[in-house]
């Protein structure tokens, strides 16, 4: 099977880092599903793709806060005929007021946007990947991920589920030729901080410790088909999650895999 003909669904796929893997995976020929909330946006995006290279873009409107959606994208997939070879996990955001005076039923969303809908996407197109004997996940974490918790937020535990997860899915599923990367990006030039109302204090930040999406996009699609479990991408965010990390990434795979209770399964 060659890359022309594989396919790749990228969720929160109409801006940003999803829409740059978007262009990347486009521009190497894969076939893609594209899902975001904003369906303008989405085929907006899709025409570009196809006018640029050629690529066979399907579109799919869906709110991933609903539970209902993770099966609503995958059928829609099959009805076209259309099986998952690559799984970008990319949509999200962050809530900004405090645990205990935040709504629950937006907190509900944040954790159904970016815990519940990747590990059911994940789980659902994982078998057809086992079959094929090849298959490519990345999930978005953070470099949060690495940091200490912060006072209110569930975004860096949620970034911290979403590395160490991608990491146990790898141990178990890279026999069966499917390699799964927690990308960890840190500050990215994209619409995030305009959504989440945080773009005054973001552009008070260095600009040494910004990236470009296609920057962090390139390393971490690079990661993935070398079958690395964790990309940090960027000098700057590398040393920062080093110096937040007691034990080194690698190093700490690797333990998690020699305690592994399944893997003599």
């Amino acid at each position: 099977m060659t890359a022309s003909v594989r396919t790749a669904l990228i969720t929160g796929a109409s801006a940003g880092i999803g829409a740059t893997f978007a262009r990347h995976l486009a521009a190497r020929g894969y076939r893609l599903l594209l899902v975001a909330r904003r369906a303008d946006r989405l085929e907006a995006l899709a025409a570009q793709l196809v006018e640029r290279h050629g690529a066979r873009c399907e579109v799919f409107a869906a709110d991933l806060t609903d539970p209902a959606a993770p099966a609503a994208v995958l059928d829609h997939a099959e009805q076209q005929g259309l099986g998952i070879d690559v799984l970008v996990n990319n949509a999200g955001l962050s809530g900004r007021g405090t645990f205990a005076e935040t709504p629950w039923q937006d907190l509900a969303a944040e954790i159904q946007l970016m815990v519940t809908t990747p590990t059911e996407l994940a789980h659902r197109v994982v078998p057809g990947m086992k079959k094929n004997r090849w298959g490519r996940i990345v999930n978005l974490s953070s470099l949060a991920a690495f940091a200490p918790p912060a006072a209110s937020l569930l975004y860096t535990g949620i970034k911290s589920y979403t590395l160490n997860t991608s990491q146990a899915w790898d141990m178990e599923l890279k026999p069966h030729g499917i390699h799964v990367t927690a990308l960890c990006p840190g500050f990215t030039r994209s619409e995030f901080h305009d959504v989440m109302g945080t773009r005054d204090e973001a552009d008070h930040l260095p600009k040494i410790l910004w990236q470009e999406p296609e920057a962090v996009v390139a390393e971490g699609w690079a990661a993935v088909m070398k079958g690395k479990p964790v990309c940090v991408p960027g000098l700057v965010n590398k040393v920062s999650a080093a110096a937040m990390k007691p034990m080194p990434t690698r190093l700490g795979y690797h333990a998690g895999k020699a305690l592994n209770p399944f893997k003599n399964s």
